[in-house]
């Protein structure tokens, strides 16, 4: 079969597709001996064999899905620069596996990771406008004008969100608690649109995506998906 390399190297679970595009552009990447830095070369999967840094790359024969909960305190990528804890040294599967999207390390909450780079772009993708739920603590009471303000678009960094939901669940003394529903996922997206509103984060958790809920799995705890599931995040 014929494919782009890019996407033949997600599929046996080297990393999600446009990190392997930048694998490529590094030029760590052999197709039968030649080395290929450019995008859009294409493979026949039955015939050309395929190596990173050395080492052959195979399709990974089981794909895994994983729902887990982070806690504080870790990192949502495979490797981390300043040896922090990663999300990894909570998952010990034996598939190479990698997030799909991020946390923040002061974020706690679901995230799912997999060796399946097709599921990958079905969820990372906004086009396909999976919701993400969250639960906020932020500093101060917020005012129905606040609400309106989260809701119908805010410029963070030069760009203006799209429709979000946010809902009043708890008041309390200096803080408010709520529920806040996004299907973007900008870089600390959320913390910077209540900053703008004038009121800072205090805790964050992520809850659902999608039809994906973080159930009763602790902080730390991590399950595989269900059949139901994995239909669910298949389906576009």
């Amino acid at each position: 079969m014929i494919e782009r390399l890019q996407k033949y190297m997600a599929h046996c679970g080297v990393a999600a597709r446009r990190k392997c595009e930048y694998v490529i552009l590094q030029g760590r990447v052999k197709v039968n001996g030649q080395v290929v830095d450019k995008l859009g070369f294409k493979i026949d999967t039955d015939k050309d064999l395929v190596v990173l840094d050395n080492k052959n790359i195979v399709p990974e024969e089981k794909k895994v899905y994983i729902a887990l909960n982070k806690p504080e305190g870790y990192v949502s990528t495979v490797k981390d620069e300043k040896n922090r804890k990663t999300i990894l040294d909570l998952v010990r599967v034996n598939e190479r596996i990698y997030p799909i999207g991020r946390l923040d390390y002061d974020t706690s909450g679901l995230i799912l990771l997999t060796n399946d780079g097709d599921i990958y772009n079905k969820i990372i993708h906004p086009k396909f406008e999976k919701n993400k739920v969250y639960i906020a603590e932020v500093l101060g009471v917020i005012s129905n004008e606040d609400i309106y303000k989260f809701e119908n678009g805010l410029n963070i960094d030069n760009y203006i969100t799209s429709k979000a939901s946010l809902k009043i669940l708890r008041l309390n003394n200096n803080s408010t608690v709520v529920n806040i529903t996004i299907h973007e996922g900008k870089n600390r997206q959320i913390r910077k649109m209540c900053e703008i509103i004038g009121h800072r984060v205090i805790t964050l958790e992520r809850i659902k995506i999608g039809k994906i809920e973080i159930g009763n799995l602790k902080k730390g705890e991590w399950r595989y998906l269900t059949d139901t599931e994995i239909k669910c995040i298949s389906m576009q």
